[in-house]
């Protein structure tokens, strides 16, 4: 018999190049929209796991392209090469299958990427240096904060679609972000969110305007209670 069968390591990094990349002036569409208000006109959809969080929320609002890449737990080579390939103005989405030992970005990374005209970087794994990373001026969201730096030895794949914080996000995908957290509008549905949203909005802006006004009960309030099942005098 022979020799069992050996797995040949895989590439340090992986790029996939030639994705969709949306119109700019669709991306702008988007900019400054309140991630509820896409998340509502997604049908409840679209936002990342709760988690992920910025690390400035005085400075947390993003709109652009998703970037992909996928970085292996305890390792920074996706990162390296999403730094790499980014374009001005692209969101850097990295998946790191929620790794909580070591961090998958810092403070020079980071750097690197506003360097760059990077608009901002997004992951499940942790980050580290917060201070710095703020400093850096770049809206960075990421699930915590731990010292532990990480390897630098692969496997890392750019450019792919990934899962990231529960979400499965494509390279062209236009991502969102405030200080509510990050949602992600796929590249296919953009046109038709747009639409949603600027019903919702107006929706909104008139249940605000009741409130201010003094309202205590909206109709769908009063009509669900007034359906009530009633116990006791």
């Amino acid at each position: 018999m022979g020799n069992p069968a050996m797995l040949d390591n895989p590439p340090l990094l992986t790029i996939h190049r030639g994705h969709r990349r949306p119109d700019k002036a669709l991306i702008e569409a988007f900019r400054g929209a309140q991630t509820s208000h896409l998340v509502d006109a997604m049908d409840g959809r679209g936002a990342v796991d709760y988690r992920i969080k910025p690390m400035d929320p005085a400075n947390a609002g993003f709109v652009g392209p998703a970037l992909t890449a996928f970085a292996y737990p305890a390792d920074v080579v996706g990162v390296y090469g999403a730094l790499a390939e980014a374009e001005p103005g692209d969101v850097v989405v990295v998946a790191n299958d929620g790794y909580t030992t070591t961090a998958v970005v810092g403070d020079i990374v980071a750097g690197m990427m506003r360097n760059k005209g990077i608009a901002a970087f997004v992951t499940d794994g942790l980050a580290r240096d917060r201070a710095g990373i703020v400093a850096t001026g770049l809206p960075l969201f990421a699930a915590g904060i731990v010292p532990t730096s990480p390897a630098s030895n692969g496997p890392g794949v750019v450019g792919a679609p990934v899962v990231m914080g529960g979400q499965h996000v494509r390279p062209g995908d236009i991502v969102v972000g405030d200080e509510d957290g990050v949602v992600i509008v796929p590249f296919d549905r953009a046109a038709a969110v747009l639409e949603r949203l600027a019903a919702i909005r107006v929706a909104e802006a008139k249940a605000i305007a009741a409130v201010e006004s003094g309202a205590t009960a909206t109709d769908r309030i009063r009509a669900i209670v007034a359906d009530a099942k009633v116990i006791g005098p």
